[in-house]
């Protein structure tokens, strides 16, 4: 059986969220039944099925950003949070 696409928010909406320098708070879920991002409560909150071993989850996490607001993945950089469920990411300004 195939898996359902990740849903996404317009990429709009998470610039939104972001601060004046690009910065992107996020809540991560690892090791989720379901893949995806949301924004609830004006917070961004990512869910992704890999689980937190040696920084998968947030590269996953990361290329997931990149998908959403159709940018490079080389583009997101994690500023902080490597271990923890809070993390902070830089994302580029709208094209």
């Amino acid at each position: 059986m195939a898996r359902p696409k990740a849903e996404y928010p317009p990429a709009a909406a998470l610039r939104a969220l972001s601060d004046g320098e690009g910065r992107l708070a996020v809540r991560v879920t690892p090791g989720a039944r379901t893949e995806g991002i949301e924004i609830a409560d004006g917070r961004v909150q990512v869910k992704v099925r890999t689980k937190p071993e040696d920084g998968k989850a947030t590269a996953a996490v990361a290329a997931m950003l990149a998908v959403a607001l159709g940018v490079p993945p080389s583009q997101i950089a994690l500023l902080r949070g490597a271990t923890s469920r809070e993390k902070l990411f830089r994302i580029p300004p709208e094209a």
